[in-house]
């Protein structure tokens, strides 16, 4: 399983951003797919999540209405679509992924299989 992820950089705050995560390796949906980040000094936060055996989705409270995950099937790619950004959304993004997640609910899963390298996101004021 690889996941490759696109898409960061600078962005003014109040401005949007999409990440990407290309994801290759997985031969059914019964997977789920997590999107996190890691702040300067700050602890890696899980921000959002999706399970492809049911599609349902687990969002984070700082993130709800402003951050959301879409999937494109034919392109095997999960977004981040991130708008109203803010300085404090500055951090290093990761998605990740959990096979055989069943209907586990995404955010209770463990996140300890797979994941990509990182992307930057800078928001500047």
């Amino acid at each position: 399983v690889q996941l490759v992820e696109s898409g960061g950089g600078l962005v003014q705050a109040g401005g949007s951003l999409r990440l990407s995560c290309s994801v290759s390796g997985f031969t059914k949906d019964d997977y789920a797919i997590g999107w996190f980040r890691q702040g300067p000094g700050k602890e890696r936060e899980g921000l959002l999540c999706i399970n492809t055996s049911d599609g349902k989705t687990s969002y984070v409270d700082s993130v709800k209405g402003r951050f959301s995950i879409a999937r494109d099937r034919a392109k095997n790619t999960f977004y981040l679509q991130m708008d109203s950004l803010e300085p404090e959304d500055t951090a290093v993004y990761y998605c990740a992924a959990e096979g055989d997640s069943g209907y586990v609910p995404c955010e209770l899963l463990n996140w300890r299989d797979y994941w990509g390298q990182g992307t930057q996101v800078t928001v500047s004021s």
